[in-house]
């Protein structure tokens, strides 16, 4: 099953609990909330995304999808754990050793939460294999992280093959997010690459039918 999920990067927050209802009666499946400290890329809207996780809890019943590019990712991760996201996804480009990245991987799912790791454009999917037994999810940046609107990066779909190959052939059971420059063609080569989730932002808020553009994605 495809599954939506639906980034609030880019949402107006004047426009925020329109958008998020509009988003939730669509019919995605989550909210992706991307956080950024300004260190691991350039801007910074942490209190923006808290704001909005947070407005979300308590307005909405679909799960939060936190994508943590930050450097800090321990203080971050506890203080989203608190929110009881669906899944809490962090980049191996930032943990440096595999000692912290297990460590991470403990903390998350001795919470109950699901984990994600993401990798860059410019990231192998060989640095991810050692924890592909360990967690829910791998998140492909299809676009170079940090900032909303970008088109997706064909190259990116290569790994994505990649990675599905890997995993089928070794049997684990395992989530593919793709997220960067989603729209309805762009999803449907994200799924034949073998990606079962979807994040997008722009393309579904600037869309005449909100409605029909999740279920042209998810199609």
């Amino acid at each position: 099953m495809i599954e939506v999920s639906a980034s609030v990067l880019n949402i107006e927050k004047d426009n925020a609990t329109r958008d998020f209802y509009n988003l939730e009666t669509a019919k995605v499946n989550y909210f992706h909330i991307d956080v950024m400290d300004g260190k691991f890329v350039e801007n910074n809207n942490v209190e923006l995304m808290k704001d909005y996780a947070l407005t979300i809890k308590h307005i909405s019943n679909l799960g939060l999808d936190v994508h943590l590019m930050v450097e800090d990712i321990e203080n971050f991760i506890d203080e989203y754990l608190m929110l009881s996201p669906e899944i809490l996804t962090f980049h191996i480009e930032v943990t440096g050793t595999e000692e912290r990245t297990k460590k991470i991987i403990r903390t998350i799912k001795n919470e109950g939460t699901r984990v994600g790791i993401a990798i860059s454009p410019d990231t192998s999917i060989e640095e991810i294999k050692p924890y592909l037994e360990l967690v829910h999810m791998v998140l492909v940046m299809s676009v170079v992280p940090g900032k909303g609107g970008q088109k997706l990066i064909p190259e990116t779909l290569e790994k994505v093959k990649q990675l599905k190959k890997y995993v089928d052939e070794n049997n684990i059971d395992i989530d593919i997010e793709v997220d960067g420059g989603i729209n309805d063609i762009t999803a449907k080569e994200a799924i034949e690459a073998g990606s079962n989730i979807l994040v997008a932002g722009k393309y579904l808020i600037s869309s005449e039918n909100i409605n029909e553009a999740v279920q042209k994605i998810k199609m």
